[in-house]
């Protein structure tokens, strides 16, 4: 059984007071409802977002890890399909997987985007399902404060990008020269392409792949609305106020002691109304 050695990525633990987030774009494309169409106790579901979520629906190194742990020394198959989300998440679900002690099937149903790609590439083997894409960038945050927090979170952010270039140089066999160049200008990758150049290993049969409605409207519905309140400008915990009110109708105590600004109802009714759209 012959394992692939794939880098570590030492982010530094600084990051993790970065308010990484979901790309709208990579929300776009998309579709929660893609899944495997087989599956077994030796495989693992990454479906949706990349990190922690009031919901619980999010994807964590914990979650990760207790899953690891539970299927032990044995081979194990990975189903992605996610638009991303916490990149300090998804580096640690990258490295557990990169350590896993036997052969490790990366299969990426839908799309594998931001966060979600990085985990993709902890694959000795990456299979390609239909009309699948990896999407790769540069780390995208949220960052508050004045010009010199801005200039630190930059110098922060550069480390990163330069370990995730890395790691998908050495997937593909191009130089990092040329990942960066793909990174800056946001590539999306289709199934095609990423095997033919090195992302992928090989193509899925479309008999592997299903589709299920189940909650998938309302699971992409407010990652599009956090999404959009988070290049807003609006913190991760007004967000998820927001988000509570939003789509379970019952707010908060805090809520009920205090009515809304008017601002904040607009922005909920205009959020509403493009999710109608």
């Amino acid at each position: 059984m012959c394992l692939i050695k794939l880098p570590e990525i030492r982010a530094d633990i600084q990051l993790g007071d970065i308010q990484f987030d979901m790309r709208p774009d990579a929300l776009e494309r998309w579709d929660p409802g893609v899944v495997a169409a087989d599956s077994t106790d030796k495989s693992i579901s990454i479906y949706g977002r990349i990190g922690k979520t009031d919901d619980g629906t999010g994807i964590t190194a914990n979650r990760i890890g207790a899953a690891l742990r539970v299927i032990g020394k044995q081979d194990i198959v990975v189903n992605v399909n996610s638009p991303g989300g916490d990149f300090f998440e998804g580096v640690a679900i990258y490295n557990l997987l990169r350590e896993h002690q036997a052969r490790v099937t990366i299969r990426v149903l839908g799309v594998a985007a931001s966060a979600a790609s990085v985990i993709a590439m902890a694959g000795d083997e990456i299979l390609m399902g239909d009309s699948s894409h990896i999407m790769i960038h540069n780390a995208w945050a949220v960052a508050v404060g004045n010009r010199h927090d801005f200039t630190e979170a930059a110098d922060r952010l550069a480390v990163f990008d330069a370990a995730m270039a890395k790691v998908y140089a050495e997937r593909s066999g191009a130089n990092a020269e040329e990942v960066a160049a793909m990174m800056d200008k946001e590539t999306w990758i289709t199934a095609e392409a990423a095997v033919a150049n090195g992302f992928a290993t090989g193509l899925l049969p479309s008999s592997s792949l299903s589709h299920t409605e189940a909650s998938c409207g309302q699971q992409k519905a407010m990652a599009i609305v956090e999404a959009a309140m988070a290049k807003a400008g609006h913190t991760r915990a007004g967000r998820r106020e927001v988000l509570k009110t939003l789509f379970s109708g019952k707010p908060s105590a805090a809520e009920a002691a205090m009515p809304r600004a008017g601002e904040e109802v607009a922005l909920l009714q205009s959020l509403t109304n493009s999710l109608r759209v």
